[in-house]
């Protein structure tokens, strides 16, 4: 057993390639989501590394320093790689294998009052007939489905509110969680005016995208309706409504 542990380490590029396979192997773990598969190749790899210093170690005592230093560089390279494919994978994976798995573990209280976005007539955000004919009598918030899961228009009905700009803010239910923050206040944006007691329609005229989630991973989502006067007064609140939605696929 020592005189193969000896000639093991004695041949020093024997533990870089089986430290070179054992980062395949877990690369192929990942890539087939194989839990047998990423555990193995996961163990395989840090074994691999505590391998690859004995090597270094075991060459530094023999004096061989040019291997102990081209071991050594292969080991930073090999862990680097490694560094640079997690990182990868938690801030890149769902734009590399095609889904966003944000909404895969969520799950839909079924204790609150949800609706479902209004599908629009056609896919330049014409509003159903149904929608013309409504006669409202408070102030009041719809949210409809565009031509494809994610993409968002509304409207909102109101009286007797300043000239200003009303926003939407969103949040998944079950976690209070905000979405797509960086874009949603802007591209939700409407201007607004009405003096007069009389109701009137307000709604956007593009959409606008939850990025948050992927096609066929419906949520919970709590959307409020913000308004920004233009005197320059304090942003308020004027109203919110939950909708089961789907975050637009990326």
């Amino acid at each position: 057993m020592e005189k193969r542990s000896a000639y093991f380490f004695d041949k020093w590029w024997i533990p870089i390639l089986f430290s070179a396979f054992a980062f395949i192997f877990f690369i192929v773990g990942k890539i087939t989501s194989t839990n047998f598969l990423n555990i193995s190749g996961l163990i395989l790899f840090l074994a691999s590394l505590f391998i690859i210093l004995i090597s270094i170690i075991f060459q530094l005592v023999k004096r061989r320093w040019w291997k102990a230093i081209l071991t050594f560089l292969f080991s930073i390279g090999i862990l680097g790689s490694f560094l640079i494919y997690l990182t990868m994978s938690i801030f890149a994976g769902p734009f590399l294998d095609g889904t966003d798995r944000w909404a895969d573990n969520l799950t839909i209280p079924e204790n609150i009052q949800l609706d479902n976005p209004i599908d629009l007539a056609s896919d330049n955000g014409a509003r159903p007939d149904s929608v013309f004919n409504l006669e409202k009598t408070t102030m009041d918030f719809q949210l409809y489905n565009s031509f494809q899961p994610g993409l968002y228009e509304y409207d909102f009905w109101v009286n007797r509110i300043e000239k200003g700009i009303i926003y939407l803010k969103a949040y998944e239910i079950t976690q209070n969680e905000a979405l797509s923050t960086n874009r949603l206040p802007e591209s939700s944006s409407v201007k607004v005016d009405n003096p007069t007691d009389n109701i009137r329609r307000f709604g956007t005229t593009c959409h606008f995208t939850i990025y948050e989630g992927d096609w066929g991973k419906p949520y919970a989502a709590r959307f409020e309706v913000w308004f920004k006067p233009d005197s320059g007064d304090k942003e308020r609140k004027l109203g919110e409504k939950n909708y089961k939605i789907e975050g637009w696929q990326r």
